[in-house]
């Protein structure tokens, strides 16, 4: 079992950490305006301590949220896009699933066959099983990895069929911009692996948008991330 979130030598209370926290992963903010947004509600505090709790408190409580069962039955959509960070390119790769859930991500400084190999190795040893089929565009390393890693798996290369993958990268490009930029690439992927486990909890699946269901989602979402956060609901 998941030991609780240990808040030891911290002045303020779990509950405005965790607020700040989610405030910063969840919506397109900078440090700066969730420091403002702290004060509106007459917390005084600055956005470098923001910072650390992010950084400190970000990837505990994604570790501690549940993740969507896989199954043989799943549909990856892969894709990648370019990350320019101090002048140089990186690649974000990352999977999703039919219904938009992000699977996994991997910052690389590569866009061939050796990386689109390690994608989908990190991807079955985190999923447990082979998907029922793979999407992607026409990048030639995928089929090439694919061949290696998961022969007996279907794959479907098509620049249509794969607008789910593309349209996944763009919450992470409103947070770019909201930075400013990333620093470097290890803060690439942290930012990235606790964004993206905060979203795939907030954000309803695409057959799930009527107005009540997504409400009800959005409750059980926050007393989910209440429970990581090990405050009381």
């Amino acid at each position: 079992m998941t030991k609780p979130v240990s808040y030891k030598r911290h002045r303020f209370p779990p509950e405005i950490i965790a607020y700040a926290v989610w405030l910063y992963f969840r919506f397109p903010l900078s440090l700066r305006l969730v420091e403002e947004m702290l004060l509106g509600r007459g917390i005084i505090v600055s956005y470098e301590t923001v910072r650390r709790w992010a950084l400190k408190f970000g990837p505990a409580y994604a570790r501690r949220l549940r993740r969507k069962a896989p199954s043989r039955r799943d549909i990856w959509h892969l894709d990648e896009v370019v990350v320019t960070i101090s002048g140089q390119k990186h690649w974000l790769w990352r999977a999703v699933d039919q219904d938009g859930y992000v699977l996994d991500e991997i910052v690389q400084t590569r866009r061939d066959t050796k990386a689109a190999k390690r994608l989908l190795k990190r991807l079955l040893k985190k999923q447990g099983c082979p998907p029922k089929r793979m999407i992607t565009d026409k990048l030639g390393s995928y089929a090439a990895a694919q061949r290696q890693v998961m022969p007996a798996v279907e794959h479907r290369s098509h620049k249509g069929l794969n607008n789910r993958a593309e349209n996944s990268h763009l919450p992470l490009r409103r947070r770019e911009r909201a930075m400013q930029g990333f620093r470097s690439s290890g803060g690439l992927q942290r930012f990235t692996s606790v964004f993206s486990a905060v979203r795939n909890l907030f954000v309803p699946t695409r057959s799930r948008r009527s107005a009540l269901v997504t409400h009800l989602h959005r409750l059980a979402a926050m007393a989910e991330w209440k429970s990581a956060a090990s405050i009381a609901a």
